[in-house]
């Protein structure tokens, strides 16, 4: 199997996985009133591994699945979740953050998107829902929490995909071992 094969394997069992695990188990634990939400985490875990298009993928195919299960309207996470991953790939080109904490900024910014984006367009789909502080106060507590858990998050998905990655230093040793040296200079 070819290493795009297998990465698009790894990725729908890890976006199948990860809606199962927040629909079933993480949903029904509260922490401080609200639940941690898993998907914008992984979606942008896989945007700031992968590429920008495999993240605007994973998040258009996770939202479809999260809509689906949900029976919400279809679509809604998905156009928020393709901001998430795509926009996650974009920052990683843009400035190249190479610091160990970036994924935690990061996700604290993917579940802010995730959050309003999904208060605004439900707002504007004329969904009637009470507006009041008490949302404000869910959505700070919820981006608070899944700060906290993004690093843990990042680090199990990116355990999950790092050998497939281009980048990956093991496949880097092994090609630089097949080639005969590490540098072309090194050669007398």
């Amino acid at each position: 199997m070819s290493d795009g094969a297998q990465m698009t394997l790894r990725l729908a069992i890890l976006g199948l996985v990860t809606v199962i695990v927040q629909i079933a188990a993480v949903s029904q634990i509260s922490i401080f009133g609200v639940s941690a939400d898993l998907t914008p985490l992984v979606v942008m875990s896989v945007g700031l591994l992968t590429g920008s298009i495999s993240g605007a993928l994973m998040g258009f195919a996770m939202g479809l699945l999260v809509d689906s299960a949900l029976v919400e309207t279809l679509g809604v996470s998905s156009l928020v979740y393709i901001l998430i991953g795509s926009g996650a790939d974009r920052l990683r080109e843009l400035r190249d953050p190479a610091h160990a904490l970036t994924p935690v900024a990061v996700g604290a910014v993917a579940t802010a998107v995730a959050a309003l984006g999904f208060s605004v367009i439900q707002f504007l789909l004329g969904v009637d829902a009470p507006v009041s502080w008490l949302l404000l106060r869910d959505i700070l507590v919820t981006i608070a929490v899944n700060t906290i858990i993004a690093l843990p998050v990042y680090s199990v998905v990116r355990r999950l995909l790092l050998p497939l990655l281009p980048d990956d230093p093991r496949r880097r040793r092994r090609r630089a071992y097949t080639t005969g040296g590490l540098s072309p200079i090194s050669r007398a």
